[in-house]
C-alpha cells in the first residue's frame, strides 16, 4: 500500500522501556501516527505494557496463500474501574480503512486500491479472529478515531 514520499519514518527510543514487550532497541515507526501513537503508548500511566509489530498473525487473501500480519500495536490498559483489558491496534489512513470510491472508469490505481483494500480485511478478520479467541479487544484507528471496519466490509 503506498503512503506516498511524505511518509514519516524512523526509530522510536522509549523513556520507559521497561513497559516495552520486545525489543525496545528496535522500535520502528513508520507514520507519524504510529509515532504518535508509540508516545502515548510510552508515556501513559494507563497503558501498562505496549509493543509494536511484535505480534504476528497469519492470514490468507484472495490468492490463497498464508501471508504473515505484523499488527501494529498490542496495548494491556488499566481502565477506570481498575480491570485491565488488552487491545491490539492497527493504525491506518481512514482512506484505507474504508472501500474505495468506484470511478466512472475503472483504473489500474482504482483496482489496485480494491486490491490493497481487500489485502486489509482479510488481516482484520484474521486478527478479529484471534482477538475473539484470545478475549483481547481489536480495533482500527484513523486520524478520525476508532472505525467499524466490519460496517464498511459489511461483516457481521
Amino acid at each position: 500500500m503506498s503512503y506516498g514520499k511524505n511518509t514519516n519514518q524512523g526509530k522510536f527510543k522509549p523513556k520507559n522501556p521497561n513497559k516495552y514487550k520486545g525489543d525496545a532497541n528496535n522500535i520502528m515507526f513508520r507514520s507519524s501516527w504510529e509515532l504518535k501513537h508509540m508516545k502515548r503508548c510510552d508515556e501513559s500511566p494507563d497503558i501498562i505494557e505496549w509493543s509494536s509489530e511484535e505480534i504476528i498473525i497469519p492470514y490468507k487473501t484472495f490468492d490463497g496463500v498464508l501471508h504473515r500480519y505484523f499488527i501494529d500495536f498490542y496495548m494491556k490498559v488499566k481502565q477506570k474501574d481498575g480491570s485491565i483489558k488488552t487491545f491490539l491496534v492497527e493504525i491506518k489512513p481512514a482512506q484505507f480503512a474504508k472501500p474505495p470510491k468506484t470511478p466512472k472508469k475503472q483504473t489500474k490505481r482504482f483496482i489496485t486500491e480494491v486490491l490493497d483494500y481487500s489485502k486489509n480485511i482479510a488481516k482484520w478478520k484474521a486478527a478479529d479472529e484471534f482477538c475473539r479467541k484470545n478475549n483481547i479487544t481489536f480495533m482500527v484507528l484513523t486520524e478520525e478515531g476508532p472505525i467499524d471496519w466490519k460496517k464498511h466490509a459489511q461483516i457481521q
